[in-house]
């Protein structure tokens, strides 16, 4: 038998195995939705019901922070928080408002391991990106510092840039940026508090110097809060050359539309 023959029968043989234990796993454990548990056909993470009670960011809102307003004052129009502290991005968009739905989703992704939940969740984000994947030349997720990297096993950030390029086709820098040094989780602290966290924590890379010198990117993180993690990044991207940044989460924390 040839050599080519019998990869070939190796192949179908794996892919076989692989379909078989994937419904036995379904049989064990049937598909549910993330957010009530109902039972789902397939494993989908989220169910209808749950599905459109997501509080999506849709228009109106700011051009550059992306903050949704309660009335439409018309194209370009921007925040008073834009005009008054114009951020060291371009642009900020985010899929859905930081509620519990989402918490939950981000959480179950970050710290329960539902990696599968991350092609969910970038379908999301590719439709609130509002252009800006179109026009960009690479993905760049938010790093971890190889210590939390250990622990946690995965970065959700790189694993909503992967899935995110993977739909948009566009190529998924992960190793653009590093952590210099290992800071403290920003849950809990207020604004200049996480500001003094990431200050001076991130640095491009030998990969990323080469990479990102005029380049459109999208950066890519699972929540914006007060920004300060995203906006330090910016500026290390912006001194490395690039040429636009526009960053893309998940959810993004805030009270009611402006």
């Amino acid at each position: 038998m040839s050599q080519r023959l019998t990869s070939r029968l190796r192949g179908r043989v794996v892919s076989a195995l692989t379909t078989v234990a994937g419904a036995a796993v379904d049989f064990a454990y049937p598909p549910s939705c993330f957010g009530c548990g109902v039972l789902l056909e397939r494993d989908q993470g989220i169910c209808g019901r749950c599905w459109s009670a997501v509080r999506f960011i849709e228009r109106p809102y700011c051009e550059v922070l992306g903050l949704p307003f309660s009335h439409d004052l018309g194209r370009e129009i921007l925040s008073a928080e834009a005009i008054a502290n114009p951020p060291p991005f371009d642009r900020l968009r985010s899929a859905a408002l930081h509620d519990e739905l989402a918490r939950g989703l981000v959480h179950a992704l970050k710290y329960r391991d539902r990696t599968d939940l991350a092609r969910i969740m970038a379908r999301w984000m590719v439709r609130a990106a509002d252009g800006a994947l179109d026009t960009c030349d690479a993905i760049v997720p938010v790093p971890l510092h190889r210590t939390r990297l250990l622990w946690r096993k995965f970065n959700q950030s790189a694993e909503l840039a992967r899935a995110i390029g993977r739909i948009s086709g566009k190529p998924v820098i992960v190793d653009a940026i590093k952590r210099t040094r290992r800071t403290r989780r920003q849950v809990g602290l207020g604004a200049r508090a996480r500001e003094d966290n990431v200050r001076g924590a991130f640095a491009v890379t030998e990969t990323g110097r080469i990479s990102l010198a005029g380049k459109r990117i999208v950066l890519v993180d699972d929540v914006y809060t007060t920004g300060a993690t995203v906006s330090s990044i910016s500026r290390v991207l912006k001194r490395a050359g690039a040429r636009e940044v526009v960053v893309l989460t998940f959810a993004r924390a805030m009270a009611e539309p402006i």
